[in-house]
């Protein structure tokens, strides 16, 4: 597919929060267009572009898939259709985006991740966390050795969901705290420490199984070990630290979407704040749209291989919680 080198033109497929809070930032970057929308109703998909300025709304996700104007798209169902979602898109000629996490299992998105290949399309997760010019100031002093050799991370993610808020609920939807809020702790771990030699989770299930409260102390090779937690019933801090043998570094809240972070060695704080277009999700549309001007199939910031690994250890924790394999 050729690229405009001037303007990336995307496609949105569904029209909930997530899509909404999307659209609202791709509107604030330069060179990237909201070209079309689609969603199962077609009403749905007229209001959402009459809202965000998408010329053209789809009544279905095939016609979204199919539309010839469309460059990427930008996957925003919830994670139990993200299979058939993204191979649609994949099969429709198009680069995509998919939000997090790429899929219900491993093998799922192992299925994505060959289908785009094989193909020779760009596709990558939607881990805004990790495009947050916050995270990857900090991820760079890290690794100049400003607190040494880290060898403590400890990061939770967790808020009360209503009952009523039927997908937070519902195992037809995906619902599970660990892939809503417990894949970021365990991201944030994957990029300060790695893999993990070793993963322990206990928590506490709902009546209709989903994994609503749960916790996991990951350890390293290098003797490093970390602690997370998440859950969908309480109200956590949402902070995230990094003890090294020199020093500690400290995210602020929530910490996998900073707005600064703090570096403290002996009784010495400095702090530090990178400016974050609109929400964050910006910046995940820049690292996109530069990849497709480059003619990349993936990008430094957002790789395949690390998704699946975190994928994988999402699969090993949910079976360790008892959680039933959908």
């Amino acid at each position: 597919m050729s690229i405009n080198p001037r303007t990336i033109r995307w496609g949105i497929l569904a029209t909930g929060r997530i899509a909404e809070n999307f659209a609202t930032d791709l509107a604030l970057v330069e060179g990237s267009e909201l070209v079309a929308v689609g969603s199962r109703r077609l009403d749905a998909a007229n209001e959402f572009a009459e809202r965000f300025g998408a010329a053209r709304a789809h009544g279905s996700y095939e016609e979204l898939a199919a539309d010839p104007e469309v460059d990427v798209i930008y996957v925003a169902t919830p994670h139990s259709r993200h299979l058939d979602d993204v191979m649609t898109c994949l099969e429709g000629g198009k680069h995509v985006l998919c939000e997090k996490p790429l899929a219900m299992n491993a093998a799922d998105a192992e299925t994505m991740i060959a289908e785009a290949r094989s193909r020779g399309l760009f596709f990558a997760e939607a881990m805004w966390t990790r495009t947050n010019p916050n995270i990857r100031r900090m991820l760079q002093m890290i690794r100049d050795g400003v607190i040494g050799t880290p060898l403590q991370v400890r990061a939770e993610l967790g808020y009360a969901a209503e009952a009523e808020k039927t997908r937070m609920w519902d195992p037809e939807l995906g619902a599970s705290a660990l892939l809503d809020m417990g894949i970021y702790p365990l991201t944030f771990a994957f990029l300060l420490l790695g893999e993990p030699v070793s993963i322990v989770a206990a928590g506490v299930l709902s009546d209709q199984g989903i994994d609503v409260n749960a916790g996991a102390t990951l350890t390293y090779a290098n003797g490093a070990v970390a602690n997370i937690a998440w859950n969908q019933v309480a109200w956590s801090d949402n902070r995230g630290t990094i003890a090294g043998d020199a020093g500690f570094v400290e995210m602020t809240s929530r910490f996998h979407e900073p707005t600064g972070f703090s570096v403290t060695r002996g009784d010495q704080t400095e702090t530090y704040e990178e400016h974050v277009i609109g929400r964050g999700y910006s910046h995940e549309i820049i690292e996109v749209a530069d990849c497709l001007r480059e003619g990349l199939t993936q990008s430094a910031l957002l790789p395949q291989d690390e998704s699946l690994a975190i994928m994988k250890q999402l699969d090993e924790i949910l079976r360790q919680l008892g959680v039933t394999p959908r």
